[in-house]
């Protein structure tokens, strides 16, 4: 639950710190206090979208800063998944927003992104505003509280993965349809360069081999020639260098016995001899393989030729792309050879797959017309005593064509009265019906969802006496059990009935305008409540009628 709310240099707020308790608590103020602004700040840290014009004028960042204890909730799988420390007992969200609207978030002390304060914050706060009540026109929400009340997150999550692999499997069948079609089109095209690149025998590598032949067949003559002149260089009759170096050799090995200094130098000119000798030799074998060839260097540059055509053909660089394109053009092929059996196959395996789909959402289907009983039933019993003694509400489940959340079309149906129809719920109540049916929705749904703040911001728009004295019961009740509910109202009936009462109130400064928040003692509680039941003008007979509000 919440336990401590700091707010500093927020709109029209300079500092808040305010603890608060657990059970049913009220906030009022007059209308334009700042009661919203509170709202908006408590917004802020569950991920809504920060304005930079929220910081206070003058200053150059705001903080909010909430402190949570969340020993009876189990949320210790959040913070281990998310490698964030977890303390059960003080768990610290901050927001932080500066003038120049960069905003950081934190979850105890550690940086997060917003899509993560929003995740941890859904499983908090549940804040219920009177823009909520519109969600009584949507299909997916009426669909959720059927799910809560029928606590089917198993039967959910099994239909779900089998609705995964037949929707995964239904898009393949379409996707192998399409291909066969186009590939039907077009398999002449298809047969036609699939022939054409088989019947060339490309071989990986072929290219480069055959331009080195080309390059050299077409130097041959200056390749012969700086050969020729090599082999004369190196084994010429009068000036070979090995001629002379073997002379040099026997020299040197002549006078080594007189003369030993040059044994060293003479076995190293002689390994000279020896390695010039064998690169002399190469050099006269490669001379003679050298012959020009015109008919050769023909065939070899016609075979390139094709092969720079089919690259420029098919828009590629390398005989590995073409031989890449005609193995494609060949699986394609053969998918259109064996295109009835493989598609005949995968239609087998998608019927399968939505039979299994089907059965479980027929499990879901149980479910949720047993809980749509439960609510229907529940409902009833928590109207009538809202002032609504002839209310109808039904819960109409309807099949539909599958999808990612079943096979249902749920519709909540009202009427107030016995001779008005069964209607949808949106369509025909009053603003004051549908509070009191989203409050009593809220209420049995708490009682499924272990959620620890809930707040109600006005909530009593379009009820007042006896039955907001019921709806503020039903408030109180949900915070018996491990539940801190909080509700901002202008009613005394529901103020009367908090366990703790808050005020918000503005005051004049010579810096401007600044909003307030205070926690009340009992006397101020009394002049609070007598003030909402007579205005500005508090009489002795709004004090006595606040006091037996309050039971003193």
């Amino acid at each position: 639950m919440l336990s401590q709310l700091y707010i500093k240099n927020f709109t029209l707020i300079d500092e808040l710190d305010m603890e608060f308790r657990s059970g049913f608590s009220v906030i009022t103020g007059e209308t334009g206090a700042g009661k919203s602004i509170i709202l908006g700040a408590i917004g802020l840290l569950l991920g809504q979208r920060a304005d930079s014009k929220s910081v206070k004028l003058g200053t150059d960042r705001c903080v909010i800063e909430a402190h949570f204890n969340l020993s009876r909730y189990g949320m210790e799988d959040f913070f281990e998944q998310n490698e964030i420390d977890y303390d059960a007992e003080d768990t610290i969200i901050r927001r932080e927003l500066t003038a120049a609207g960069k905003s950081r978030a934190f979850i105890n002390d550690t940086p997060v992104a917003l899509s993560m304060l929003k995740e941890l914050g859904e499983r908090l706060v549940d804040v219920h505003s009177q823009h909520q009540n519109l969600l009584l026109n949507k299909q997916d929400f009426q669909l959720s509280v059927v799910d809560v009340i029928a606590q089917d997150t198993k039967e959910l999550d099994d239909y779900c993965q089998a609705f995964v692999r037949y929707h995964d499997l239904k898009k393949e069948e379409e996707q192998l349809r399409e291909e066969i079609e186009q590939g039907r089109q077009s398999v002449d095209f298809m047969q036609f360069q699939y022939d054409e690149l088989t019947n060339a025998r490309l071989s990986d590598g072929e290219q480069e081999e055959l331009e080195q032949r080309s390059e050299t067949m077409s130097h041959s003559e200056d390749i012969k020639t700086a050969l020729y002149e090599a082999e004369t260089a190196l084994s010429g009759d009068e000036s070979g260098v090995v001629g002379n170096l073997k002379r040099a050799v026997s020299a040197l090995q002549g006078i080594e016995r007189v003369y030993p200094d040059v044994a060293e130098l003479a076995e190293r000119m002689n390994s000279c001899y020896i390695e010039l000798k064998d690169a002399a030799s190469e050099v006269s074998g490669k001379l003679e393989d050298i012959d020009f060839d015109p008919a050769e260097l023909e065939t070899v540059n016609a075979r390139l030729d094709r092969i720079y055509e089919l690259e420029k053909k098919y828009k590629v660089d390398s005989i590995a792309e073409l031989l890449a394109i005609q193995e494609e053009l060949g699986r394609k092929l053969s998918n259109i050879e064996n295109s009835d059996e493989a598609l005949a196959d995968l239609q087998r395996q998608v019927e399968a797959a939505m039979q299994e789909a089907c059965a479980k959402a027929d499990v879901l289907t149980k479910k949720r017309q047993k809980a749509a009983e439960v609510i229907e039933k529940q409902m009833q019993s928590r109207l009538v005593p809202l002032g609504m003694p002839h209310v109808r509400f039904q819960i109409v489940v309807e099949k539909e064509p599958l999808s990612r959340n079943g096979q249902d079309k749920v519709s909540f149906l009202f009427s107030a009265n016995t001779s008005t129809p069964l209607q949808p719920v949106a369509q025909v109540a009053s603003g004051g019906e549908i509070a009191r049916v989203m409050l009593s929705l809220k209420a049995m749904i708490s009682g499924a969802v272990k959620l620890p703040t809930i707040i109600f911001d006005e909530i009593d728009t379009g009820v007042s006496g006896k039955i907001a004295e019921q709806m503020a019961q039903i408030m109180a009740e949900m915070g018996h059990h491990d539940r801190q509910v909080i509700s901002i109202t202008h009613l005394p009936q529901i103020a009367a009935l908090g366990s703790t009462h808050y005020k918000v109130y503005k005051e004049e400064t010579p810096q401007g305008t600044t909003s307030h928040m205070q926690m009340l003692t009992q006397d101020e509680r009394v002049g609070e409540i007598a003030q909402m039941l007579s205005g500005s003008d508090v009489s002795e007979a709004a004090i006595q009628n606040a006091k037996q509000l309050l039971k003193l």
